[in-house]
């Protein structure tokens, strides 16, 4: 019974608080749609891949080690194409007003598991700016790899291009929106919650019980001033009614 009690209890709150935790649910989506589509600048994003292929080898038969090397060597690869030595070249060629550390949190480098194939992306607000550095980057560091490890097995397999319509990775304004109402609709339901647990008023006969811990023997009843008024109206009927009988 105190289960079904205390559930009714709160939908009653609920139901109290549902202009507060409805209020609260609509400005959070408002707000997150206001940000995302006019606030936050739109991000692209580019990317390219870069083959570690097997190193040149006079030997014309198929080596597993050479190719094991080349897996190894992946990781020092992807130090070295986010390094100034490479990084500083593609800023110059580019006339970009970046340094090597400012360009370096624009690329993400990666590889998969047992891959040969680094995926090289970057992000920029401009989408164009975004494939210039990726091709650049990619471009300048197969040239240089051979100076910096005296090494030739660097190939690149695809180069990033621009649609005619690119559409930016972030901000996503229907996510962001979908997560501002969730929100919204939790801090609405827990202010609401909060409010009701601060709220000591006394609001009707039950609190008085469960208070004072005593019966109640009655109740007075709130009438209304139209009502009241009514209930005058009728009587003063009722009073000419008997009166004009009494009379006759």
């Amino acid at each position: 019974m105190e289960e079904t009690i205390s559930l009714k209890e709160l939908l009653e709150t609920l139901k109290k608080r549902l202009l507060l935790i409805v209020s609260i649910t609509v400005i959070a989506g408002l707000v997150s749609g206001i940000i995302s589509f006019y606030v936050l600048t739109p991000i692209y994003q580019a990317s390219t891949q870069i083959l570690v292929n097997q190193a040149k080898s006079d030997q014309a038969v198929y080596n597993p080690g050479e190719v094991q090397t080349n897996l190894q060597l992946i990781n020092t690869y992807n130090v070295i194409i986010t390094s100034p030595a490479i990084l500083d070249i593609v800023s110059n060629e580019l006339d970009l007003d970046l340094t090597a550390s400012q360009l370096k949190e624009k690329i993400t480098v990666g590889s998969e598991k047992d891959s040969q194939v680094v995926n090289l992306s970057v992000q920029d607000p401009d989408a164009k700016v975004a494939a210039q550095i990726a091709n650049k980057t990619a471009e300048v560091f197969k040239k240089e790899i051979s100076k910096i490890m005296k090494v030739d097995n660097v190939s690149i397999l695809a180069k990033a291009d621009v649609s005619e319509n690119p559409s930016p990775i972030k901000p996503r304004p229907l996510l962001n929106i979908a997560i501002a109402i969730v929100v919204g609709l939790m801090a609405g339901v827990g202010l609401a919650f909060l409010l009701e647990y601060f709220n000591n008023t006394i609001k009707n006969e039950q609190d008085i019980e469960k208070i004072l811990d005593l019966p109640i023997l009655g109740v007075i009843a709130t009438i209304e001033d139209q009502k009241l008024e009514e209930l005058k109206l009728k009587a003063a009927r009722n009073k000419t009614v008997r009166g004009e009988t009494l009379g006759s």
